[in-house]
């Protein structure tokens, strides 16, 4: 007779194999055609791209390009062209122009930009989930104190934030509504359009934080109604630290001013010591940029673009809903949402965290705990695939 906790690791086994029928093929082991390109995949099991993605050969010989450039010729001169370059693919990729994208430092910049340029005054309010970005919480916070402000928080349900909560909170004196696309979380993806659509029927505008997004499923900014994004370049882009491209729509680009100022977003040297700032989201750069991650950046949108971000997509929606659905089946507490779409799956496994952590690192296998080690955030990518998913499962069968 099968016991509870073999039956539940023969149901995980299941799962995972799902879709599954005879020897692995090369298309069911690299369903993408991209583990090749991706180092880690020979050593770890890497399901941890929502805390940081990998590097590709692409991007790793793009990073060796800007030591050779900077070693043999120091000057920054390449820089430029590849921010150039960089923007253009942004922009091809994400449904908008290369006149609205900046490129800044982190993805904190972007919302911190966004809410000076406001100009909120007491009394408004800003509306947010409480999915999102603790960065959020801290700079809304703040700004309670120092502009007498009020933060309005939508609680979840169930792991979800529907637009009909969001707009509850919203009111005549709303002037911003700030949302994680994908929450980092519990990987909850909201209705960015319809989100849009509400913030501007109030005469409200809408910022999003897109670091658990952008790279991971396709996206038009123009057509989602989007009016304000930042995302970094370090998970779903499979670039570095240090550069994150930064969306203002092209009607709001007169309105929102830059933060800072100095001479990267000079287009014209006028007499007496005057000048002419860039009239694009360029004038958000005030300074040098840290040119070895755009070179990297440059390479990591030009590799989205030819793998497909459509094809990325439904592999990393089919993989997580396998992965959601051999926890449930372990008997773990699962915070994701059923029917999600989007590569992050979150759950609470019950058990003394530092053993679990002990056990996957013996396993070489890489997620995130969250919450002092009382839950585990799986993420998977484009070069993952079901036996990656299967190795987790079966390492937690062990514990459940």
């Amino acid at each position: 007779m099968m016991d509870r906790r073999s039956f539940l690791m023969s149901g995980a086994a299941a799962v995972a194999a799902t879709r599954v029928s005879g020897a692995p093929s090369i298309d069911e082991t690299d369903p993408l055609g991209v583990r090749g390109d991706f180092p880690i995949t020979r050593t770890r099991t890497y399901l941890n791209s929502a805390y940081a993605g990998p590097l590709s050969n692409a991007v790793r010989q793009a990073a060796s390009e800007f030591t050779e450039d900077r070693t043999f010729h120091p000057s920054p001169g390449r820089g430029q062209e590849k921010a150039d370059s960089a923007r253009v693919k942004f922009a091809s990729l994400f449904g908008t122009k290369p006149e609205e994208v900046g490129l800044l430092y982190a993805t904190s910049d972007g919302e911190n930009v966004i809410a000076r340029a406001l100009n909120l005054a007491p009394g408004d309010n800003v509306v947010m989930d409480e999915l999102h970005f603790i960065t959020s919480f801290v700079l809304y916070r703040q700004l309670e104190k120092e502009k007498g402000i009020e933060l309005r928080v939508v609680p979840h349900k169930d792991g979800r934030v529907r637009v009909e909560d969001v707009g509850a909170r919203v009111d005549k004196k709303t002037r911003l509504i700030s949302v994680a696309w994908v929450s980092n979380r519990n990987g909850y993806r909201q209705d960015v359009r319809g989100l849009a659509s509400l913030a501007h029927s109030r005469g409200a505008f809408l910022y999003v934080d897109a670091i658990q997004a952008l790279g991971a499923f396709p996206a038009s900014l123009t057509e989602e109604g989007v009016d304000f994004l930042t995302t970094g370049a370090f998970k779903w882009l499979f670039a570095s630290f240090g550069v994150a491209p930064f969306y203002v729509r092209q009607e709001h680009l007169d309105r929102i001013a830059p933060d800072r100022y100095g001479h990267s977003q000079v287009a014209e040297e006028l007499p007496e010591n005057r000048f002419r700032l860039h009239a694009t989201a360029r004038k958000f750069e005030y300074a040098a940029l840290a040119n070895g991650p755009v070179y990297e950046l440059d390479a990591a949108l030009g590799y989205l673009q030819r793998v497909g971000l459509d094809r990325i997509e439904k592999h990393g929606v089919a993989l997580a809903r396998d992965l959601r659905d051999g926890v449930a089946a372990l008997g773990f507490r699962v915070l994701t949402p059923p029917e999600n779409r989007s590569p992050i799956v979150t759950f609470v496994h019950g058990r003394e965290p530092d053993a679990i952590k002990r056990l996957l690192d013996r396993e070489g296998i890489d997620v995130t705990f969250r919450e002092k080690g009382t839950q585990i955030r799986a993420s998977v990518a484009l070069f993952n695939n079901r036996d990656d998913v299967g190795r987790l499962l079966k390492a937690l069968g062990r514990v459940a």
